[in-house]
């Protein structure tokens, strides 16, 4: 059976429909979003729920309760704390290496099997600590997991959605990390409550819930056409599988296309050497500037840290957790709207709607913190109002813009031969700044103060600007034929092009 949503044959297109088999299997495996954004939300509220600081960061409990002397701004400051947030993305950056191998070699599955079944043990650990050592130790399987599953479910998800609706079907998951996360402050709003102060056993804990669906749901997907023809010289179930991935037969072109791409991509035997050649400078320009901006957006400020920002600025313990369920709503119905409008609109115009968005809402929530909350006392209960509304503007500006398309687009610029080295160099550097921005931000909130959101807002300025000049729109072009968009821009056909009159040189 196939949603009524057809895909037609010629401008670069192929034959074929939305089908629910496609539909079914991208819904299973975006839960490797859920996982990474419950995460998200979860690591975020427990740290600021008295007991678990009481338990296992003493000294930031005492400077919250008893230290009367110390900034709004640096109650919070503490690395112990902010390595029990930013060990994951170390250990997540480590194992998107391996996952690239296994994804190459192995095919999308497998590792997102292995990244659910890691992120199991982590939640399960992280639920039983009784030491901070076993706290980290349960964060760093859940980076395992983490890894694992960013390194391949974009892969799978571009992989298996028809052209014309790839945007929608990968912007699912940074959906799905929305869900995730909204999930997890709706959690941690309800287990703060509970008496005898070990709520947060059930937050850490309820992470399993999401692994246990993604592990058991990755023996039954499917593997993508693309890495069955990768993988495998049997090019008539790769056919059968098209066929029942496109709800038609008639699939000719695009077999065509997948196992040209694939006969390219096994004359490659080191894709991490390959993709430093000048003929992919504008895919491996985006695979470390998209996510290296996604991450300096300051989205970390609010994802991480949202409700240690509300207790800075006076708002209570459970009014702290409340307030970041609202923003994992905004973020969530906002990421939504963008999987319903990015195949239309294409990514360009997003991005720098999100980004002129998020810029005005910084600069007064920055403009509001300077002037009416100093190093003691709290604001008044309007202006912190006003800052969360504001935050919920940001948020909303970075969920139909750099949230879902800092996936969406390093996804499927790649060629074949090069798509498993860059999409996990484009994992690697997402984690490599997340790690350092939550590593530091409480030490910068504690010096910058204020001027925090107006240091994230000069980066969106220039992120804004490198999109206008430097990213071409890749809507409605099938990944096989993606190389042609770097051909026909201002900026890379100049590079590209180059490189192309060289081979044609050298041929003769």
């Amino acid at each position: 059976m196939a949603v009524a949503l057809a895909v037609t044959g010629g401008g670069g297109q192929y034959n074929g429909r939305m089908t629910w088999f496609v539909v079914l299997s991208c819904m299973m495996a975006a839960m490797g979003g859920v996982i990474f954004g419950y995460d998200i939300g979860i690591s975020g509220g427990v740290t600021s729920m008295e007991p678990f600081l009481k338990k296992f960061f003493p000294e930031v409990y005492r400077k919250m309760k008893v230290d009367t002397k110390i900034s709004n701004y640096c109650k919070f400051d503490s690395q112990l704390l902010t390595s029990f947030t930013s060990s994951l993305y170390i250990a997540g950056l480590v194992a998107t290496f391996f996952a690239s191998s296994v994804t190459k070699v192995f095919g999308r599955k497998p590792s997102i099997l292995i990244g659910g079944a890691a992120f199991l043990a982590g939640s399960a650990l992280g639920g039983a600590a009784f030491n901070v050592y076993m706290l980290i130790f349960g964060r760093i399987l859940l980076g395992i997991g983490v890894g694992f599953a960013n390194q391949s479910v974009p892969l799978y998800l571009s992989e298996m959605a028809p052209p014309r609706y790839r945007g929608a079907i990968n912007n699912g998951f940074q959906f799905s990390i929305g869900i995730g996360a909204l999930v997890a402050n709706l959690i941690n709003f309800g287990t703060e409550k509970i008496e005898g102060g070990w709520g947060w056993r059930i937050s850490l804990a309820m992470a399993g819930v999401p692994a246990s669906i993604l592990t058991l749901g990755a023996l039954f997907l499917p593997e993508t056409p693309s890495s069955l023809i990768q993988s495998s010289s049997d090019h008539d179930k790769a056919k059968q599988l098209l066929q029942r991935v496109r709800g038609t037969t008639d699939v000719e072109a695009e077999l065509e296309d997948l196992i040209k791409a694939s006969s390219i991509s096994k004359t490659i035997k080191h894709p991490f050497k390959k993709i430093i050649q000048r003929k992919y400078r504008p895919q491996l320009v985006m695979a470390i500037a998209i996510p290296f901006f996604q991450q300096v957006t300051g989205i970390n400020v609010i994802a991480f840290y949202a409700t240690l920002l509300f207790r800075t600025i006076g708002i209570g313990e459970s009014a702290s957790l409340l307030s970041s369920v609202v923003t994992g709503v905004i973020g969530a119905g906002s990421t939504f709207i963008s999987m319903l409008i990015v195949d239309k609109f294409g990514r360009r115009a997003l991005f720098m709607v999100g980004g002129i968005q998020m810029l005005i809402s910084q600069i007064l929530i920055g403009g509001i913190m300077a002037t009416q909350l100093g190093d003691h006392g709290t604001v008044s209960q309007g202006y912190a109002y006003l800052i969360i509304i504001l935050i919920c503007i940001y948020v909303a500006g970075f969920g139909w813009s750099w949230g879902p398309l800092g996936w969406l687009v390093p996804s499927e610029i790649y060629q074949l031969e090069i798509r498993s080295a860059g999409q996990s160099i484009t994992v690697a550097v997402s984690f490599i700044f997340t790690f350092i921005v939550a590593q530091t931000f409480l030490s910068m909130l504690c010096h910058l103060k204020a001027g925090i959101f107006f240091f994230f807002g000069g980066w969106v300025i220039v992120m804004t600007a490198f999109v206008y000049y430097l990213l071409p729109e890749t809507k409605n072009v099938p990944i096989e034929q993606m190389e042609n968009v770097w051909k026909e821009h201002w900026f890379w056909a100049g590079i590209v092009g180059e490189e192309d009159e060289k081979i044609k040189i050298q041929g003769v």
